[in-house]
């Protein structure tokens, strides 16, 4: 018996119940599988230009700075030059994945790049977004073996790649697209979602920075948002 099945098994003891009747078991896949939803606001149902504002605002609102480019080629200069405004040193941890992985590193030499997962001793690493939330200005990040939850999380800068076709104006959108690309595989292992860089105010009700995660969070959004792409 499997760990799982035997926590079902003493859940279901406690609770003087068996296995559930088959009847039962039905209703229940089918509730899990219709993914109802419930209200959603109406705050993030927009067009898609507006979406991409408010998400912006959003961001900029928990001290994300967020900054737009028209194509994916225009990626590696602009985080060199995010780099060089924040005295931050030229190693870069990237994301696996082609997203990234793929675009045109080589042009700029200076910058050292490394693939894979995240370490303590990064300090920037770069990773893509497989969404935005535009209603409250949140990331969706799935992980995966070419997206590694640690480049979000260990180094203490996290630049963050997300296409604006990628938009989602709630939460629901957001889950749907994921159950949709992920389809038989399941969800991932882990999905995180990322509203602004890492805080805490336990101690002395004090603001800290950087407590848990990234000191600071940069997103770049790819595309002209005009339209779904």
């Amino acid at each position: 018996m499997s760990s799982k099945a035997k926590i079902l098994s003493r859940i279901r003891a406690q609770k003087g119940r068996g296995p559930l009747k088959s009847e039962h078991a039905d209703i229940l896949k089918q509730r899990m599988a219709e993914h109802q939803k419930n209200l959603i606001p109406k705050r993030g149902q927009r067009s898609l230009p507006e979406q991409v504002d408010l998400f912006q605002s959003k961001m900029e609102a928990l001290a994300t700075t967020v900054e737009r480019v028209e194509s994916a080629e225009d990626i590696p200069a602009r985080v060199q030059e995010y780099l060089k405004q924040h005295n931050l040193p030229s190693r870069l941890k990237i994301s696996p994945s082609e997203a990234i992985s793929g675009l045109n590193w080589a042009d700029l030499p200076t910058l050292e790049i490394v693939s894979g997962a995240g370490a303590e001793e990064d300090m920037v690493g770069v990773s893509p977004a497989f969404a935005g939330v535009a209603e409250t200005g949140t990331l969706m990040m799935a992980s995966g073996a070419m997206t590694p939850s640690t480049i979000n999380f260990l180094p203490e800068n996290h630049i963050a790649v997300l296409n604006i076709s990628d938009m989602k104006g709630s939460y629901e959108e957001a889950w749907d697209a994921l159950r949709d690309k992920m389809g038989d595989q399941g969800l991932p292992r882990t999905v995180n979602l990322i509203s602004g860089p890492s805080r805490t105010a336990d101690i002395e009700q004090r603001l800290i920075m950087g407590a848990h995660g990234p000191k600071r969070l940069h997103v770049i959004l790819v595309g002209d948002g005009s339209k779904s792409e």
